[in-house]
């Protein structure tokens, strides 16, 4: 007997192959994550930094856990020999996202998401070097771009400063993002070639990062983070305990939703589509810190945003022109 199957004209079915409904979803978990991290991190004096880590990715391992034993994701079962294959990428893990912690804990959003695009020029560097790729004018004018935005930025911010004390706080936290930056391309470049050796899935990868960084993190807390009651009372304030340990736990499942979205983004649009919100989505992000915190509002903050925001559409843009004439050379060197 044929089992009953759900039509095509469900509502599950056509949500789950909608491509508006997919991006919008990607680009409310991005917001969601970098919103209660900013939230935590800098609302109440926080500097339980690699504690609140360590339950983002406890969160994240209950989560895709969840949705796997659910039948709605699949990832491999815990190995010894590949978790000792894939610590190192743990570690390096650990030092983006510690890193990426402190930057967002004294930056604005804003001038965050700005900085953070000096990233891909790191990374695209290493490729060059590592993995024989290839920069075209058209990347490299969208790292001037991004450069130019950073700069623009930094000015923004710095017109806002009225303290000797939020200059340094300033300093700081552009020299987390710098140190940031170098721990992201590290991370990801080196994973690259690690992935190539173990051929993980993106929950795989998920799986192992998240565990692996577990024990890592809580060691770093227990020796290097003062867990004195009255350091635990500065971090989790009686007045706003609940508020705090919710919007822990919400970017530790928005941290999946990201993963989750991406994929789900490119299988019902494109790649070429999702590289474009990828772009498009540090704008809403960079609005979002304006909104929501209490970031510098001035012509340059706002300009070095949208500035930023162009540099990241002409960089998708030459990725794609360059995927394409790469696809395009495929035929004559088969013949």
């Amino acid at each position: 007997m044929e089992k009953p199957q759900l039509g095509h004209d469900s509502l599950g079915h056509r949500i789950s192959n909608s491509g508006p409904i997919s991006i919008l979803a990607y680009c409310l978990s991005s917001i969601l994550m970098t919103v209660t991290n900013k939230y935590v991190l800098s609302g109440f004096s926080f500097n339980l930094n690699f504690f609140l880590l360590a339950v983002q990715c406890f969160v994240c391992i209950v989560t895709i856990g969840t949705l796997k034993v659910s039948g709605i994701i699949t990832y491999r079962n815990f190995n010894l020999d590949e978790a000792r294959k894939w610590s190192p990428i743990a570690v390096l893990l650990v030092a983006m996202i510690y890193t990426g912690s402190k930057a967002i804990q004294y930056l604005s959003i804003p001038v965050y998401t700005i900085f953070k695009n000096l990233t891909i020029i790191l990374i695209a560097y290493g490729e060059v070097l590592w993995f024989g790729g290839k920069v075209t004018a058209m990347a490299l004018s969208s790292f001037l771009l991004m450069v130019f935005s950073s700069v623009i930025a930094y000015y923004g911010d710095n017109v806002e400063v009225q303290t000797e004390t939020d200059a340094f706080t300033l300093y700081r936290g552009y020299i987390w993002m710098f140190v940031n930056c170098f721990a992201s391309a590290s991370f990801v470049l080196i994973m690259r070639k690690r992935i190539k050796l173990t051929n993980f899935k993106d929950f795989d990868t998920m799986y192992y990062n998240n565990l692996l960084a577990i024990p890592i993190l809580l060691v770093a807390s227990l020796l290097l983070e003062d867990w004195s009651p009255a350091n635990l009372e500065v971090n989790f304030p009686s007045d706003n305990r609940a508020t705090t340990v919710a919007a822990m736990v919400l970017s530790g499942v928005s941290s999946v939703g990201i993963s989750y979205c991406s994929a789900w983004c490119v299988r019902v649009t494109s790649s070429t589509t999702y590289s474009m919100v990828g772009a498009l989505n540090k704008l809403p992000i960079a609005l979002t810190g304006l909104v929501f915190f209490d970031a510098a509002i001035n012509f340059w903050s706002v300009s070095s945003i949208f500035v930023g925001f162009a540099a990241g559409l002409v960089y998708a843009t030459a990725k794609q022109r360059q995927i394409k004439e790469e696809q395009a050379t495929l035929p004559s060197h088969t013949k």
